[in-house]
Protein backbone atom coordinates (compact mmCIF):
# COMPACT_ATOMS: atom_id res chain seq x y z
CA UNK A 1 0.00 0.00 0.00
CA UNK A 2 3.01 2.25 0.02
CA UNK A 3 2.84 2.84 -3.71
CA UNK A 4 4.32 6.03 -5.06
CA UNK A 5 2.02 8.39 -6.93
CA UNK A 6 2.67 11.88 -8.17
CA UNK A 7 1.47 13.87 -11.12
CA UNK A 8 3.57 16.89 -10.23
CA UNK A 9 5.58 18.87 -12.77
CA UNK A 10 8.66 20.23 -11.04
CA UNK A 11 9.65 23.85 -11.57
CA UNK A 12 13.42 24.50 -11.50
CA UNK A 13 12.76 27.62 -9.43
CA UNK A 14 11.99 25.44 -6.44
CA UNK A 15 15.32 23.61 -6.27
CA UNK A 16 16.58 26.48 -4.15
CA UNK A 17 13.58 26.11 -1.85
CA UNK A 18 14.31 22.42 -1.52
CA UNK A 19 17.87 23.24 -0.49
CA UNK A 20 16.45 25.17 2.46
CA UNK A 21 14.79 22.02 3.78
CA UNK A 22 17.49 19.73 5.27
CA UNK A 23 15.98 16.70 7.00
CA UNK A 24 17.43 17.10 10.48
CA UNK A 25 16.44 14.52 13.12
CA UNK A 26 12.83 15.14 14.04
CA UNK A 27 13.31 14.63 17.77
CA UNK A 28 15.66 17.63 17.97
CA UNK A 29 13.32 20.12 16.33
CA UNK A 30 11.07 22.79 17.80
CA UNK A 31 8.75 25.18 16.03
CA UNK A 32 10.18 28.55 15.08
CA UNK A 33 8.10 31.74 14.86
CA UNK A 34 7.01 32.87 11.41
CA UNK A 35 5.43 36.03 10.05
CA UNK A 36 1.87 34.69 9.92
CA UNK A 37 0.39 38.01 8.78
CA UNK A 38 2.43 37.84 5.58
CA UNK A 39 1.68 34.19 4.89
CA UNK A 40 -1.30 32.26 3.55
CA UNK A 41 -2.38 29.28 5.67
CA UNK A 42 -2.07 25.99 3.77
CA UNK A 43 -3.35 22.75 5.32
CA UNK A 44 -0.97 19.86 4.62
CA UNK A 45 -2.40 16.46 5.55
CA UNK A 46 -0.09 13.46 5.64
CA UNK A 47 -1.66 10.00 5.61
CA UNK A 48 0.88 7.79 7.31
CA UNK A 49 1.38 4.64 9.38
CA UNK A 50 3.96 3.26 11.77
CA UNK A 51 3.62 -0.03 9.89
CA UNK A 52 4.82 1.49 6.61
CA UNK A 53 8.58 1.44 5.96
CA UNK A 54 8.47 4.42 3.57
CA UNK A 55 6.51 6.64 5.97
CA UNK A 56 9.22 7.83 8.43
CA UNK A 57 10.91 10.13 5.86
CA UNK A 58 7.50 11.64 5.07
CA UNK A 59 6.87 12.17 8.80
CA UNK A 60 10.23 13.94 8.99
CA UNK A 61 9.37 16.10 5.98
CA UNK A 62 6.06 17.16 7.52
CA UNK A 63 7.87 18.05 10.75
CA UNK A 64 10.38 20.16 8.85
CA UNK A 65 7.61 21.97 6.99
CA UNK A 66 5.80 22.65 10.26
CA UNK A 67 8.85 23.81 12.19
CA UNK A 68 10.84 25.80 9.64
CA UNK A 69 8.08 27.12 7.33
CA UNK A 70 10.43 27.15 4.31
CA UNK A 71 7.89 27.92 1.56
CA UNK A 72 7.73 31.67 0.87
CA UNK A 73 4.23 33.06 1.30
CA UNK A 74 2.84 29.89 2.90
CA UNK A 75 2.03 29.11 6.53
CA UNK A 76 1.99 25.31 6.64
CA UNK A 77 -0.62 23.89 9.01
CA UNK A 78 0.42 20.27 9.45
CA UNK A 79 -1.96 17.40 10.21
CA UNK A 80 -0.58 13.86 10.39
CA UNK A 81 -3.32 11.22 10.06
CA UNK A 82 -2.46 7.60 10.83
CA UNK A 83 -4.53 5.10 8.86
CA UNK A 84 -5.43 1.65 10.17
CA UNK A 85 -5.01 -0.60 7.12
CA UNK A 86 -1.39 -1.41 8.02
CA UNK A 87 -2.36 -2.75 11.44
CA UNK A 88 -2.75 -6.32 10.23
CA UNK A 89 0.93 -6.54 9.20
CA UNK A 90 2.36 -7.19 12.66
CA UNK A 91 2.25 -3.77 14.35
CA UNK A 92 -0.84 -1.91 15.56
CA UNK A 93 -0.19 1.81 15.17
CA UNK A 94 -1.29 3.41 18.49
CA UNK A 95 -2.27 6.63 16.69
CA UNK A 96 -4.27 5.00 13.90
CA UNK A 97 -8.00 5.37 13.36
CA UNK A 98 -10.54 3.96 10.95
CA UNK A 99 -11.92 7.52 10.75
CA UNK A 100 -8.64 8.78 9.25
CA UNK A 101 -8.67 5.89 6.78
CA UNK A 102 -12.20 6.90 5.78
CA UNK A 103 -11.07 10.50 5.33
CA UNK A 104 -8.29 9.37 3.03
CA UNK A 105 -10.71 7.24 1.03
CA UNK A 106 -12.89 10.31 0.51
CA UNK A 107 -9.88 12.12 -0.94
CA UNK A 108 -9.03 9.14 -3.13
CA UNK A 109 -12.51 9.29 -4.64
CA UNK A 110 -12.48 13.05 -5.21
CA UNK A 111 -8.90 13.32 -6.46
CA UNK A 112 -9.21 10.15 -8.55
CA UNK A 113 -5.99 8.68 -7.23
CA UNK A 114 -7.15 5.10 -7.76
CA UNK A 115 -6.57 3.64 -4.29
CA UNK A 116 -5.36 4.76 -0.90
CA UNK A 117 -1.61 4.58 -0.25
CA UNK A 118 0.96 5.72 2.26
CA UNK A 119 2.63 8.09 2.58
CA UNK A 120 0.28 10.52 0.85
CA UNK A 121 0.32 14.31 1.16
CA UNK A 122 -2.93 16.19 0.48
CA UNK A 123 -2.61 19.97 0.24
CA UNK A 124 -5.69 22.12 0.98
CA UNK A 125 -7.89 19.16 0.09
CA UNK A 126 -7.32 19.64 -3.64
CA UNK A 127 -3.72 18.74 -4.52
CA UNK A 128 -1.90 15.52 -3.72
CA UNK A 129 1.48 13.87 -4.10
CA UNK A 130 3.56 11.17 -2.50
CA UNK A 131 4.84 12.04 0.97
CA UNK A 132 8.21 10.88 -0.26
CA UNK A 133 8.28 13.65 -2.87
CA UNK A 134 9.86 16.56 -0.99
CA UNK A 135 10.20 18.90 -3.96
CA UNK A 136 6.77 18.08 -5.34
CA UNK A 137 5.22 18.82 -1.95
CA UNK A 138 6.94 22.20 -1.78
CA UNK A 139 5.73 23.08 -5.28
CA UNK A 140 2.13 22.20 -4.41
CA UNK A 141 2.23 24.16 -1.14
CA UNK A 142 3.46 27.22 -3.01
CA UNK A 143 0.71 26.76 -5.61
CA UNK A 144 -1.96 26.49 -2.89
CA UNK A 145 -0.65 29.62 -1.17
CA UNK A 146 -1.31 31.64 -4.31
CA UNK A 147 -5.01 30.80 -4.31
CA UNK A 148 -7.68 33.17 -2.87
CA UNK A 149 -8.35 32.31 0.78
CA UNK A 150 -11.31 32.65 3.12
CA UNK A 151 -10.32 34.44 6.33
CA UNK A 152 -10.53 32.20 9.41
CA UNK A 153 -9.76 33.34 12.96
CA UNK A 154 -9.45 31.33 16.16
CA UNK A 155 -8.60 32.52 19.66
CA UNK A 156 -8.14 30.47 22.81
CA UNK A 157 -10.09 31.22 25.95
CA UNK A 158 -9.46 30.27 29.55
CA UNK A 159 -9.24 26.59 30.55
CA UNK A 160 -12.13 25.49 32.76
CA UNK A 161 -9.98 23.37 35.08
CA UNK A 162 -11.65 20.18 33.88
CA UNK A 163 -9.43 19.48 30.90
CA UNK A 164 -11.49 21.60 28.50
CA UNK A 165 -11.17 25.02 26.90
CA UNK A 166 -13.45 27.27 24.88
CA UNK A 167 -12.31 28.83 21.62
CA UNK A 168 -13.70 31.77 19.68
CA UNK A 169 -14.01 30.93 15.98
CA UNK A 170 -15.04 33.20 13.14
CA UNK A 171 -15.06 32.77 9.37
CA UNK A 172 -15.21 35.75 7.03
CA UNK A 173 -16.91 36.06 3.68
CA UNK A 174 -16.49 32.83 1.75
CA UNK A 175 -13.94 33.24 -1.03
CA UNK A 176 -13.62 30.95 -4.03
CA UNK A 177 -16.55 28.80 -2.86
CA UNK A 178 -18.30 26.46 -5.28
CA UNK A 179 -21.99 27.16 -5.75
CA UNK A 180 -24.21 24.33 -4.58
CA UNK A 181 -21.67 22.99 -2.09
CA UNK A 182 -21.90 22.82 1.68
CA UNK A 183 -19.00 24.67 3.31
CA UNK A 184 -18.39 22.74 6.52
CA UNK A 185 -16.38 24.14 9.43
CA UNK A 186 -14.13 21.61 11.14
CA UNK A 187 -12.11 21.74 14.35
CA UNK A 188 -9.07 19.48 14.72
CA UNK A 189 -6.78 18.86 17.68
CA UNK A 190 -3.20 17.84 16.87
CA UNK A 191 -0.32 16.87 19.13
CA UNK A 192 3.39 17.31 18.48
CA UNK A 193 6.20 15.33 20.08
CA UNK A 194 4.67 11.86 19.83
CA UNK A 195 6.90 8.87 19.16
CA UNK A 196 6.92 5.08 19.37
CA UNK A 197 9.43 2.26 19.68
CA UNK A 198 8.11 -0.11 17.06
CA UNK A 199 8.35 -3.77 18.00
CA UNK A 200 7.08 -5.50 14.85
CA UNK A 201 6.21 -4.99 11.21
CA UNK A 202 8.25 -3.18 8.55
CA UNK A 203 9.70 -0.67 11.05
CA UNK A 204 10.54 -3.19 13.79
CA UNK A 205 13.38 -2.02 16.02
CA UNK A 206 13.06 1.65 15.06
CA UNK A 207 11.96 4.60 17.15
CA UNK A 208 9.63 6.76 15.10
CA UNK A 209 8.93 10.46 15.67
CA UNK A 210 5.82 12.24 14.45
CA UNK A 211 4.52 15.71 13.64
CA UNK A 212 1.11 17.16 14.51
CA UNK A 213 -0.65 13.82 14.99
CA UNK A 214 -4.41 14.17 14.59
CA UNK A 215 -6.11 13.45 17.92
CA UNK A 216 -9.67 14.51 17.15
CA UNK A 217 -11.69 16.00 14.31
CA UNK A 218 -15.14 17.51 14.85
CA UNK A 219 -17.54 19.33 12.55
CA UNK A 220 -18.70 22.45 14.39
CA UNK A 221 -21.07 23.89 11.79
CA UNK A 222 -21.48 25.19 8.26
CA UNK A 223 -20.63 28.57 6.77
CA UNK A 224 -23.25 30.75 5.06
CA UNK A 225 -22.26 31.95 1.60
CA UNK A 226 -24.64 34.93 1.84
CA UNK A 227 -23.14 36.45 4.99
CA UNK A 228 -20.12 38.75 5.44
CA UNK A 229 -19.26 36.79 8.56
CA UNK A 230 -20.17 33.37 7.26
CA UNK A 231 -19.76 31.53 10.57
CA UNK A 232 -19.04 32.24 14.23
CA UNK A 233 -19.10 30.01 17.30
CA UNK A 234 -17.45 29.39 20.66
CA UNK A 235 -16.85 25.64 20.72
CA UNK A 236 -15.77 23.97 23.95
CA UNK A 237 -13.01 21.45 23.33
CA UNK A 238 -12.36 18.58 25.72
CA UNK A 239 -8.77 17.37 25.86
CA UNK A 240 -7.84 13.86 26.92
CA UNK A 241 -5.71 13.60 30.06
CA UNK A 242 -3.29 11.49 27.99
CA UNK A 243 -2.51 14.41 25.70
CA UNK A 244 0.31 16.80 26.60
CA UNK A 245 -1.20 20.31 26.61
CA UNK A 246 2.08 22.05 25.79
CA UNK A 247 2.21 20.12 22.51
CA UNK A 248 -1.42 20.58 21.47
CA UNK A 249 -2.72 22.78 18.66
CA UNK A 250 -6.26 23.52 17.59
CA UNK A 251 -6.90 23.92 13.87
CA UNK A 252 -10.10 25.27 12.31
CA UNK A 253 -10.67 24.94 8.58
CA UNK A 254 -13.52 25.42 6.12
CA UNK A 255 -13.90 22.51 3.71
CA UNK A 256 -16.41 21.97 0.95
CA UNK A 257 -18.33 18.77 1.58
CA UNK A 258 -18.68 17.80 -2.06
CA UNK A 259 -15.33 18.87 -3.56
CA UNK A 260 -13.19 18.47 -0.38
CA UNK A 261 -11.43 21.78 -1.17
CA UNK A 262 -10.23 23.66 1.91
CA UNK A 263 -11.11 27.34 1.52
CA UNK A 264 -9.34 28.73 4.59
CA UNK A 265 -7.77 27.73 7.90
CA UNK A 266 -6.25 28.98 11.13
CA UNK A 267 -4.33 27.43 14.01
CA UNK A 268 -3.66 28.28 17.65
CA UNK A 269 -2.01 26.76 20.67
CA UNK A 270 -3.71 25.63 23.86
CA UNK A 271 -3.57 27.65 27.08
CA UNK A 272 -1.60 26.12 29.98
CA UNK A 273 -3.77 24.40 32.57
CA UNK A 274 -4.28 26.71 35.53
Amino acid sequence: MNRRFTGTTISPAFFLAAALLPLAPVAAQTRVPSARAARTPVVVELFSSEGCSTCPPADALLKQLENTQPVPGAEVIAIEEHVDYWNHDGWVDPFSSVAWTSRQQDYVAKLRVGAEFTPEMVIDGQLQTSGADMLGTIVLIAEAARQPQTAVAIAAGKPDGKGAESFSVSVGKLVNATRGNTEEVWLAVTEDGLHSKVGAGENAGHELFHAAVLRSLTKIGAADLAQATSFSADPRVKFSSHWKRDNLHVVVFVQEKQTKRILGAAETGVSPQS
